[in-house]
């Protein structure tokens, strides 16, 4: 998902506005946990009004916090649920293409262990497809090193505090970098969801303050998966990814089998950077 460029250029009020109203009026309807058809708040202008008195808010800005708030929400319902996958659907999706592409390229475990260790299934289709679109080298499929970026006269300006899951073309001076945040099989909704958001958002704020400091754009993908996890506990945390991308903390991020058609298209612009490719 990219964002939509009526809400691009917002101010920090704005942003700080969103998170507060979420916050103090939620960001779904009360239900059980774990209830899939639970919805996201819809918000009225008379809900928001105390918000705008409180911090001495103008009208039209409180309206234009509405018309965001709700647009995150109907397009977190319309478009990205039905793009997240079970395990088994993505463990369908790795299989189907590892026997179509035959990969050479690095294709990691998770971090579980016996019954419940795996494939990264997300990981490894991140990996595949960029191997099969770029022919087979050009990019970083298994990061053992931070990511360095210099300024247009070659001075070293960042070098990233985390790792990041991919790089393109290298880790020195990356056009692309992206992150893959997938939770398979998990039972219960842990911090670690939350983490992930924050270290999105870090990684962004740190490319944001290299490009300040003269280095050359960086694209920031961040890849998320699984429908439990992201939909049924964290759905909370898909709003805050929504507003990280409004704020330019992440370029896009691409949620669950949206990476089948949007990833190849991301990489093939690698190659042949026309306008409008990316």
């Amino acid at each position: 998902m990219k964002p939509d460029p009526r809400f691009q250029s917002e101010t920090a009020e704005f942003w700080a506005l969103v998170r507060c109203i979420s916050e103090s009026l939620g960001y779904s309807i009360r239900a059980k946990s774990g209830d899939s058809d639970r919805l996201l708040r819809r918000f009225t202008s008379d809900e928001l009004a105390a918000h705008g008195v409180r911090f001495t808010v103008s009208n039209p800005t409180i309206e234009r916090v509405r018309r965001y708030l709700n647009y995150r929400a109907e397009i977190l319902e319309g478009s990205v649920r039905g793009n997240l996958m079970s395990r088994d659907q993505a463990k369908g999706e790795f299989t189907r293409l590892k026997k179509e592409y035959k990969p050479k390229c690095h294709l990691p475990f998770n971090k579980q262990k016996g019954k419940k260790r795996h494939r990264a299934f997300l990981s490894c289709i991140v990996n595949m497809i960029a191997e099969h679109h770029l022919g087979g080298t050009g990019f970083v499929d298994n990061p053992r090193q931070l990511a360095t970026v210099r300024n247009r006269s070659g001075k070293l300006v960042k070098t990233l505090s985390r790792r990041v899951d991919g790089a393109y073309p290298s880790l020195e001076n990356p056009s692309a970098i992206w992150e893959i945040k997938e939770y398979y099989g998990t039972t219960t909704f842990g911090s670690r969801v939350a983490d992930g958001v924050y270290e999105t958002q870090l990684d962004g704020y740190e490319i944001r303050e290299a490009e300040r400091s003269g280095a050359d754009s960086i694209q920031h993908y961040l890849f998320v998966d699984d429908l439990y996890t992201w939909w049924d506990c964290g759905r909370s945390y898909l709003c805050r990814l929504v507003d990280a991308t409004h704020m330019g903390l992440v370029d896009e991020v691409i949620y669950g089998r949206e990476l089948l058609s949007r990833w190849p298209a991301i990489v093939k612009s690698w190659l042949d950077p026309s306008p409008g490719q990316e």
